[in-house]
């Protein structure tokens, strides 16, 4: 009986794991990755900055509404961690989780990259690089504008996962003004194109290690080298700790101002003297 348990547990880690990375691969990377190739490879001609953020939404909306009911669409390593933090998942699940999410996303920028090969090639004349006039390296990942600051980057991205996370929180709080179930992936949706719309000047908005990082290795063994990590005074950390830090933050944040002060078990004064008239 132990053992048929055991297998059985093994068998739902396993289906989360490839649910994840399907659908981070499927819908959210390829969507997003896609789209940034498109507008720099078409030099402006073929989508503009909105087109990104929209694409980006969309990807995100089709890969929770693929994955929720099952794996709970964990699409985002920040809040893996954060969930695992405050005790919500295992730490034998995190790890399934952040393992789909990284397959995934290498998965699916080795995808975008098959699929824009010949126009990659005809934008660099082969010559893949992570800065200068024909730089590519920011199809997969994302660098800081040149105006901005190492500390300026790094809060750029713990602000944007903190506006993240709330914004996740407030949408599927059962105990606030949640939104409908069929509605919650939409709105998160819609919650990462504000984002884009509003923070994406300085970094690119990561928010995200598993959108970040698998990407930038496949970038580093696939012709642009060890320069996608030692770029910018070794840039590659920040879109990795930030949004972890910010998640957390995020979280500590929506406790203090909004859950310790919601307490459906509580009614209010005006509450009570409405159910005594009714029941009246």
């Amino acid at each position: 009986f132990c053992r048929k348990n055991s297998k059985e547990a093994q068998s739902t880690t396993a289906t989360r794991i490839l649910l994840t990375l399907l659908s981070l691969f499927l819908f959210t990377q390829v969507f997003g990755l896609s789209s940034v190739a498109q507008v720099v490879l078409g030099k402006g001609n073929s989508g503009q900055y909105l087109s990104i953020n929209m694409a980006f939404g969309i990807g995100v909306t089709l890969g929770i509404y693929a994955a929720g009911r099952i794996s709970g669409a964990h699409l985002n390593a920040a809040i893996s961690i954060t969930q695992c933090v405050l005790g919500n998942i295992s730490w034998t699940t995190l790890v399934a989780y952040v393992t789909g999410q990284f397959l995934g996303s290498f998965m699916a920028a080795a995808t975008v990259f098959a699929l824009y090969y010949d126009a990659l090639y005809d934008y660099t004349k082969g010559n893949f690089t992570v800065s200068g006039p024909t730089a590519t390296a920011m199809i997969f990942s994302t660098y800081a504008a040149p105006n901005v600051s190492f500390l300026g980057a790094f809060f750029t991205e713990f602000t944007a996962t903190v506006m993240l996370i709330l914004g996740v929180l407030v949408i599927h709080d059962e105990k606030n003004n949640a939104a409908t179930k069929g509605a919650q992936p939409m709105l998160t949706g819609v919650l990462v194109v504000g984002i884009g719309l509003g923070m994406g000047l300085n970094t690119g908005y990561a928010i995200n290690p598993s959108r970040d990082l698998p990407p930038r290795i496949f970038t580093a063994m696939a012709g642009w080298g060890m320069a996608v990590f030692t770029t910018e005074h070794s840039w590659w950390w920040i879109p990795v700790i930030a949004p972890i830090l910010g998640s957390l933050f995020g979280v500590l944040l929506y406790k203090l101002c909004i859950d310790f002060h919601n307490h459906p078990g509580h009614e209010t004064e005006h509450e009570k003297e409405q159910a005594d008239t009714e029941i009246s």
